[in-house]
């Protein structure tokens, strides 16, 4: 970290350097110089993202384009070249690493806190899609390929039932059966995709708050960070995640499942919120929020599962049986998504109507 700091450009000398945040996958510091100037300096887990190279093509390309659509210097992250000029430092011993202007005055959320912040989050994502929308998206690396592509997290779920090699499939038939059920309909989304049914667009694909830069004193959006996850894909992907996430109204790894259920309050105030920041939505889009909502929250039960049945080998546990109660979690917000589903597609067609 301290060989890395000096490979940047930097107003004043570092003073000093710390951990900061909550992320579980890069390793992140925030460094503080003499000159009073914060920064964020970041080295990217080449375990997760095979490409670093790659990844940081996307982020400095987005940046870039982001910070024509701003005149805020807290509308859209910034990088910070290093003394040769280049957007990240390669140390040579596999780790890539980069620096971020801190944003001064900000706050991020792990979970909304009213719905206020709810609505904020929309407003960040939708503006996100919206500034990005004339963005050419296919220039973009797939940072982690097939991410979203919910047909080959079924193949890779059917791999691990069939190799079944710690014998936990028997114990968990029930939530078998339920993804199974629903393994025609997981894929409408990416045959949508494929077909060109539903346009091409960038997408943050990990739209939970804690992607979401608050202004401290007003808690109104300021910018969306953490974009090494920005690839080509859809509008309902990232409407979906954020429903999945922050519509919820218990943990991710709640075990009293009775807890666990979809707020349409939030729903709506999420839906209105991102319609009014991404008013170029096309209609089929609009109606496939929902269907976003539901197939992002039953692929993450599917990825849960699946790490399950082979060992927990990707996800962090921290109990038996962690990912399981994760995926059950997942399972029972989908059913209440079917239940309540008469009543989402209802809410984002009149909230599309009160925006014409």
């Amino acid at each position: 970290m301290q060989n890395a700091i000096y490979r940047f450009k930097l107003d004043g000398t570092p003073v000093r350097c710390k951990t900061y945040g909550c992320g579980h996958i890069n390793r992140t510091y925030l460094v503080c110089t003499d000159a009073g100037r914060q920064y964020i300096l970041q080295r990217i887990n080449g375990a997760v993202f095979p490409d670093p190279e790659g990844l940081m093509e996307n982020v400095t390309a987005v940046i870039d384009f982001l910070e024509k659509k701003t005149d805020d210097p807290r509308g859209c992250l910034r990088l910070n070249p290093t003394v040769d000029g280049r957007m990240f430092w390669d140390d040579g011993k596999g780790n890539i690493w980069r620096l971020f202007d801190f944003v001064g005055d900000g706050i991020c959320l792990q979970a909304p806190e009213t719905l206020d912040d709810f609505y904020q989050s929309a407003i960040a994502f939708g503006t996100f899609q919206n500034q990005l929308a004339d963005f050419p998206a296919e220039t973009l690396h797939e940072t982690i390929p097939n991410f979203h592509n919910t047909p080959d997290r079924y193949r890779k779920l059917r791999r691990a039932l069939a190799a079944d090699k710690l014998g936990r499939a028997k114990q968990v038939q029930p939530e078998i059966d339920f993804v199974l059920a629903r393994e025609e309909e997981a894929g409408a989304l990416q045959r949508m995709r494929d077909s060109g049914e539903l346009p091409t667009r960038v997408t943050h694909n990990d739209t939970k708050l804690n992607n979401v830069m608050l202004d401290a004193r007003t808690r109104k959006a300021l910018c969306v960070i953490d974009l090494d996850t920005v690839m080509p894909g859809l509008a309902a992907y990232d409407f979906g995640d954020s429903i999945r996430f922050g519509a919820a109204t218990a943990a991710e790894d709640e075990k009293d499942l009775s807890k666990m259920e979809m707020s349409m309050d939030a729903f709506e105030t999420f839906t209105r919120g991102f319609l009014e920041a991404c008013p170029g939505l096309t209609e089929r889009e609009k109606q496939t929020l929902p269907l976003g909502a539901k197939i992002m929250t039953l692929e993450c039960g599917v990825r849960f599962l699946t790490d399950y049945l082979e060992g927990d080998v990707y996800f962090a546990v921290h109990r038996p049986e962690h990912n399981l109660d994760r995926a059950r979690t997942q399972f029972k917000l989908v059913a209440d998504m079917e239940r309540k589903w008469d009543a989402m597609a209802a809410a984002v067609a009149r909230l599309s109507r009160e925006m014409e």
